[in-house]
This record gives structure tokens, sequence and C-alpha cells, in this order.
């Protein structure tokens, strides 16, 4: 016979035993291309749909004719920056390289890389013309022809058991040479959570 103490221990044990395993996970590998809306939050499916719908719309625009008939070559776009003013974190990186594959896969355009990652490819370039026979020469870049930027904005109204969520995504397309706003888009999604 067990002592109380023990007893008590193999009890607690016990129970702590069954509380885990009543608490088990599930893990369910699915397809990414696949929509799963948890929440009304921006998710995986709201980037790719933007991003795709925008770019489709920035390529109708006349600039891009325009440019190839001037320059007898596709135009090369700099992004700039994409702001999140919505109410929540959203993953701006993931929605710019949504916007740079659909824009690249439409073999209209090509990309030059901004900011930090410039800086990394700049060092690199350095660092090969020190240590590598058949270095790339520095100041051989190309230049930007267009400047990519826009924002990501959101309202929410909730009332007892129902929330709505409205995204707003605008961007524009700035001629590097002449500051002229070539193209200037807007999408909007709205979602319905109900509780």
């Amino acid at each position: 016979m067990l002592n109380p103490i023990t007893r008590i221990a193999a009890l607690t044990m016990l129970g702590a035993a069954v509380f885990t395993a009543g608490c088990a996970t599930k893990v369910t590998r699915v397809d990414p291309a696949e929509e799963i809306a948890l929440s009304d939050q921006w998710n995986n499916k709201d980037s790719e749909l933007v991003a795709t719908e925008m770019i489709n719309d920035m390529l109708s625009f006349p600039w891009v004719s325009d440019f190839e008939l001037e320059n007898n070559a596709r135009p090369t776009i700099i992004i700039q920056r994409i702001a999140n003013k919505s109410h929540e974190h959203i993953a701006v990186d993931t929605f710019v390289n949504d916007i740079k594959r659909a824009l690249l896969r439409s073999g209209k355009a090509d990309f030059v890389v901004a900011g930090e990652e410039r800086d990394a490819v700049r060092e690199e370039r350095r660092d090969q013309e020190l240590n590598s026979r058949n270095a790339k020469e520095m100041g051989q870049e190309d230049a930007a022809d267009f400047a990519l930027s826009g924002s990501i904005n959101s309202i929410v109204d909730e009332a007892g058991k129902k929330r709505v969520t409205f995204y707003q995504v605008d961007m524009k397309l700035i001629d590097m040479t002449s500051n002229r706003e070539v193209w200037n888009g807007q999408k909007k999604i709205q979602k319905l959570q109900e509780r």
C-alpha cells in the first residue's frame, strides 16, 4: 500500500498525463494554393490576389507600350516603399514578393533591387573586385525607369457578433525621368466574420 504522499504524487502524474493527452494538437499539411480563412485578417491569399490584380491593371495602362516604343526595351522598376497603415501586422515583404513575381511572370518589366539588398550586392561586388579574377565592374548597374510605391489601409466595423474588415491597397507608378504618375491602382477587399 502506498503512503499518502506517494499516492498524491502518483495521482498528480496521472492527472497531468490525462490532461496532456486531451490537449494534443493535430497538424495537417494542405496545398498552399488552397484558401483557408480562419479569421477576417489579411492572409496569403489576399496578398496573392491583390498583387496579381494590381499588376494586371498596371500593365493595361499605356505607359508600358509607350516606353517600349521609345526605348526598344522593357522598363525597369524599383519598389520604393509599400507601407502597412492597417490595424494589424501584415508581412509587407511577402506582398512585395507577390508583386515582383506577378510582374516578372508577365515578361513586361524588370526589377532593380533597393535598400539593404542593393547595399549587400554592392558590398559583394566590392569584395569580388578585390578577390576575383572576373569581377563585375562597379558603376554598371541598371537604373530604374519607374518607381512603385503604395500603402495597405484598413477599417474595422464591429457590432454584436459580426465584424467587417475592409482593406484598401493603393499603389502608384512614377516615371523616374519626368516624375509623372503613369499609373494609379486601387484594390479593395471586404471580409465579414460572424461569431
